[in-house]
């Protein structure tokens, strides 16, 4: 990890980034779009001038020091910043070309999942950790609500392991079923995009790779956007990958282009272990 003096000093020699993303690819969909982001955290800024475009139906991964702004960056994806008392965000969010910010919170959250670092499995069973989105949203229908969760669990390739203890409280699952859990209830509701915060942080290598595996499987759902610390994962599993340092996106690129041929030396430093 750099010291505070080094952190500084390449703060100092960042070069200023045009504010203008990568093109995409033609013909390709963007699901957000954000341009000139900035949070405060009281008088403290967190991101500077984000801007970028998150494809749909694509993963996209943000790696970067602790601290860079990454998570802040996820966070402001589904408004969920606002929980948190005296903060501000500047700039525009699209989500399919509509204002983000102006739209109904809860809609938000709908179309916009998030799974934590922390598996969060509610106090209840695992049927009814999964059922709660729709239930919330206004789906009572037994018949409806139990196909939902066997559809849900088993895109989360969870189901043929919990199949017959669905009444079993989801504190009896294992900490990489308990994440997948949450990737299943965070499914139910049929998000447009799934943010993940760090969901392989606490997992052992094989729980890691069942989750990878998922994700893989269900980008042609759901648009996804991942932060990791591991550069080995965003270099396996994102088709996208953005670089964050000091709060600022120094670079965003195709994944191969970011860990094989960076354009910003502050990138090559960090994916080659130089510094963070």
């Amino acid at each position: 990890m750099a010291s505070p003096q080094q952190q500084q000093s390449v703060k100092d020699s960042v070069t200023e980034t045009s504010g203008n993303p990568p093109a995409p690819k033609p013909g390709a969909a963007l699901k957000l779009t954000a341009r000139d982001v900035n949070f405060f955290y009281g008088a403290f800024q967190a991101l500077y001038d984000i801007s970028l475009d998150i494809p749909a139906n694509k993963v996209t991964a943000f790696i970067g020091p602790s601290g860079c702004g990454k998570s802040t960056f996820l966070r402001t994806m589904n408004r969920m910043n606002e929980t948190i008392r005296n903060t501000r965000v500047e700039g525009e969010l699209k989500l399919d070309n509509e204002d983000l910010f102006s739209m109904d919170v809860t809609d938000v959250r709908r179309r916009v999942g998030m799974v934590f670092q922390k598996s969060n499995p509610f106090p209840k069973t695992i049927f009814d950790n999964v059922a709660y989105g729709l239930r919330v949203n206004g789906i009572k229908k037994s018949s409806i609500v139990s196909a939902a969760v066997e559809q849900s669990l088993k895109r989360a390739a969870l189901w043929n392991e919990v199949k017959d203890k669905l009444q079993k409280p989801a504190s009896a699952l294992s900490g990489g079923q308990q994440q997948r859990l949450c990737i299943a209830r965070a499914l139910a509701v049929e998000p447009e995009v799934l943010l993940l915060d760090e969901p392989c942080s606490a997992l052992d290598p094989i729980a890691t790779l069942k989750i990878e595996e998922l994700l893989f499987q269900i980008k042609d759902i759901t648009t996804i956007v991942i932060v990791t610390h591991n550069m080995q994962q965003a270099a396996r599993l994102a088709d996208f990958t953005g670089f964050f340092f000091m709060g600022k996106l120094i670079e965003m690129d195709v994944t191969k282009k970011i860990f094989q041929n960076p354009g910003k030396k502050e990138t090559e430093d960090y994916v080659t272990g130089r510094f963070g």
